[in-house]
């Protein structure tokens, strides 16, 4: 049967074995959990497989009460290459997010040991159990509401505690463990100054300052404009998996939406800004998501599509900064122009991507 705590200390760029389901199940309690984080039925496939280490889970954000950053709780937690939820137990739910994985549930990649049957079989916890915790049974909701599902992202703040943004070790951990680079490190309080700069006297020659030397350049705009619609248009396009298409520009896409920079209920965020102006090709239409604070399945109404390597990099994020969950972005159809491919239509390149280009010809 696996140790109780494991001493992996991965870091990003590691590679690990998913270690087979009985042993996990023999380290889970009679919910499924360690230190309250689920091992969910949409992970068991992954068992096996030989995967690298994306980034360490150290910290999250809160995607619940929306209060910034929280510390993982207990054993070590990493998140590994493209290995996302399905949502196939958990009614189909089509967020995809990231899976935490427990330091517990990997091995190293060298020849193993078979675990003896008699200890193998002194688990809590069986593959059963762990369907039956997917539906939530605490607190009762009303009987017209639908069920109500458990996962990694609905209980995530009971399997995590506060982290404050000034608390420097998060930033040490992060470095440590590869999840950043200095450049970012450094980035990231030049860009903390600038804002600091801003509040003295003088705002719109710190504004030209900016929009001079950053995004006169090619670089991120400034990504805390608001929009002052007071009835947002919608302009759906039926977009299709495969489809290319192009990211409208800030500007654009601030004409159609509100005070809050949401265009019918949907956020037009702020770390979707270094993803404008772009090409990029739709990955799939999001139809149904589960609701992180209650549990229960919501189903948009409205175009929204997610669109391929689009995801929050945690860059501009007041106190959650350098988050490693890499949420998936939504974007309205208004949002984006289809590209004509058949036409021989430029690629017109993101800051983000423009940023990739650089780095893949500096290697």
């Amino acid at each position: 049967m696996p140790s109780a705590k494991s001493n992996l200390s991965l870091h990003a760029g590691d590679v690990v074995r998913v270690r087979p389901l009985e042993e996990i199940l023999a380290t889970l309690d009679e919910r499924g959990r360690i230190d309250a984080l689920p091992f969910m039925p949409e992970m068991s496939k992954f068992c096996g497989q030989e995967v690298r280490v994306y980034k360490s889970a150290h910290k999250t954000c809160d995607t619940i009460g929306y209060q910034g950053a929280r510390k993982v709780s207990g054993s070590r937690a990493v998140h590994l290459e493209g290995l996302r939820c399905d949502g196939q137990a958990h009614g189909g739910c089509q967020a995809r997010c990231l899976l935490f994985w427990k330091e517990e549930w990997l091995e190293p990649v060298t020849p193993r040991k078979e675990v003896a049957g008699s200890e193998a079989s002194r688990s809590l916890c069986t593959s059963e159990r762990l369907m039956e915790v997917t539906h939530a049974v605490e607190p009762p909701v009303a009987v017209d509401a639908g069920p109500r599902y458990s996962c990694q992202a609905t209980e995530l703040n009971h399997a995590s505690t506060v982290l404050p943004w000034w608390d420097f070790r998060q930033y040490v951990q992060d470095l440590w463990t590869g999840n950043v680079k200095p450049y970012e490190i450094l980035r990231a309080i030049a860009f903390w100054m600038y804002l600091k700069l801003r509040r003295l006297p003088g705002y719109r020659v710190w504004v030209q300052l900016y929009d001079t030397l950053i995004e006169g350049r090619g670089g991120i705009p400034f990504p805390f404009r608001t929009g002052s619609c007071t009835k947002t248009p919608s302009g759906p396009l039926g977009l299709e998996p495969g489809e290319l298409v192009y990211t409208k520009t800030q500007s654009e896409i601030l004409q159609t939406v509100n005070g809050r920079n949401r265009n019918r209920g949907l956020s037009y965020d702020e770390e979707m800004v270094g993803y404008c102006g772009g090409t990029y090709r739709v990955q799939r239409r999001i139809e149904r998501i589960i609701n992180e604070g209650t549990g229960q399945m919501m189903q948009f109404g409205s175009d929204c599509v997610v669109l391929d390597g689009v995801y929050c990099r945690s860059r501009f994020k007041n106190k959650r900064l350098f988050c490693p969950r890499s949420i998936e972005a939504y974007w309205r159809e208004l949002w984006l122009t289809r590209a004509d491919e058949g036409g021989g239509a430029p690629v017109r390149l993101s800051p983000y991507q423009r940023e990739q280009q650089s780095s893949s010809r500096a290697e």
